[in-house]
């Protein structure tokens, strides 16, 4: 039997900075606050909006990434998301057709991994949210191109965002009517909703605290006012149907011993996926989340997980853990397993911004003014704890930090790739270090898109607890 699958909405814009973020986290926590069980997901690699679905939905926050996991991934994933729940807010990324970047120009009018694509795969309607400013008659041409563009996508409706006054509204309603497109809400400019944000876009949910807490019920209460929720409901669909995404099928198998598997929290370490988590415990794994702002590190430890975030606004604090640090390098010394994605790559470096850091690596991490943005097509260029050499990948890069004197002698490149920026550029990009159990790159994975990494990386950790028992 063929349990069918909860039904979606797809929250998406014309542009980054129309208000998705507004609409779709106010729309899941009004949802939730009227009794329905409400699945969260982003589309793409985003961190930071995850950790703001799930305060709003009291659910994992996790993300539809087809360019990381794979397009075969996405409908299980979806499933295995929205398990249990009545319905599924999806919020889209960058404008609806924007993705991976084709620098051949032979892609699809959808670019891969788009919000497009994803609704595509869902079979789940688009609610477009539109940043009025600006917009009169007109609106009803960049609906009509958005409606028409790609036929395997179907507007559902549109949200009139920041509407200036009542005659604003009514013209831009005419202009909705005239393409046939309805309009499930208008919400008037307003600025008492805006998030602080830094240099890599919102500051994250747990280190807003509180005050997070009380944007995402503003968020809410805006939504319960100015947006049709039964509309929004009844629009709902999916068409996903076949096997449910299953963390112990993934893995393959289990490692003896329930090695204890430490990953770094708290308010400098914030980036990481909630598949991650599910992967290393059906791996075998007894995970331990610890926070190096505060902690040390777990007893029993026989691997290391530092995921990305930002170190960088917190750097004073982490050195002033030198306990922490110190064992952190004593363990690394020793040869456990450690996976450490970017904030992670700086934790293990000798300085951040002057800051002492664990000093596993023989590098300096300093932050920039330039931007690091955008997926890779990764090689495994060494075989370390997470990967055998020649294996493949494709991950995504978002910093604004850089390494000096990075030519470390006895450590080996991580990752091999080709200059992104031209299809005419053949020079071979080797980023990250392998060092002995040590894997550090600035390249973010997503471990739904390669699992036996995961269970590769648990056995290390197994056989690391056994020699140090």
């Amino acid at each position: 039997m063929v349990i069918a699958s909860v039904p979606a909405v797809v929250i998406a814009a014309p542009a980054s900075g129309s208000g998705k973020t507004t609409v779709a986290t106010g729309l899941m926590a009004a949802l939730r606050a009227a009794g329905t069980a409400v699945a969260p997901f982003k589309v793409g690699p985003d961190y930071i909006d995850p950790g703001y679905h799930a305060l709003a939905t009291g659910l994992p926050g996790r993300n539809l990434d087809a360019v990381m996991v794979g397009s075969e991934r996405i409908g299980p994933l979806f499933r295995h998301g929205s398990a249990g729940c009545d319905i599924a807010v999806v919020e889209g990324v960058m404008g609806l057709f924007d993705g991976k970047i084709d620098m051949t120009g032979t892609g699809a009018a959808s670019a891969e991994g788009s919000t497009a694509a994803v609704a595509a795969m869902l079979g789940a309607p688009v609610v477009l949210v539109v940043d009025a400013r600006g917009h009169s008659q007109s609106l009803a041409a960049v609906l009509h191109g958005f409606s028409t563009f790609d036929t395997s996508v179907r507007i559902g409706g549109v949200i009139l965002n920041r509407v200036g006054s009542p005659r604003h509204e009514e013209v831009l309603r005419q202009a909705c009517e005239r393409v046939g497109v309805p309009v499930l809400g208008s919400l008037p400019r307003m600025t008492e909703l805006a998030v602080p944000s830094r240099h890599l876009g919102l500051i994250t949910a747990l280190e807003h605290g509180t005050r997070a807490e009380a944007a995402v019920e503003a968020m809410a209460a805006l939504v319960r006012e100015h947006i049709d929720l039964d509309a929004v409901v009844a629009l709902a669909r999916s068409s996903v149907a076949g096997d449910t995404w299953d963390a112990d099928l993934e893995v393959g198998s289990r490692s003896d011993g329930a090695p204890v598997v430490a990953i770094a929290g708290g308010a400098a370490f914030t980036f990481g996926y909630a598949e991650h988590v599910e992967l290393l415990r059906a791996s075998g794994a007894d995970v331990v989340v610890f926070d190096p702002l505060t902690d040390g590190l777990p007893e029993r430890v026989a691997g290391v997980i530092v995921p990305g975030g930002f170190p960088e606004e917190h750097a004073e604090q982490l050195a002033a853990n030198t306990d922490l640090l110190a064992d952190v390098r004593r363990v690394a010394a020793q040869g456990i397993p450690i996976h450490a994605e970017c904030a992670g790559l700086l934790y293990l470096a000798r300085y951040l911004d002057g800051h002492a850091m664990a000093g596993v690596l023989d590098v300096e991490a300093r932050f920039g003014k330039a931007l690091t943005l955008g997926y890779r097509d990764a090689v495994a260029l060494e075989d370390s704890v997470l990967f055998t050499a020649g294996a493949r990948v494709t991950g995504h890069e978002f910093h604004r930090t850089m390494l000096v004197d990075n030519e470390i002698e006895y450590a080996a490149p991580a990752w091999g790739w080709k200059n992104p920026s031209s299809v005419a550029e053949k020079r071979v990009v080797r980023e990250g270090f392998v060092q002995g159990g040590v894997h550090a790159s600035y390249l973010h994975t997503h471990p739904a898109g390669s699992p036996r990494s995961v269970s590769r990386f648990v056995d290390a950790c197994a056989r690391y607890s056994l020699a140090h028992a």
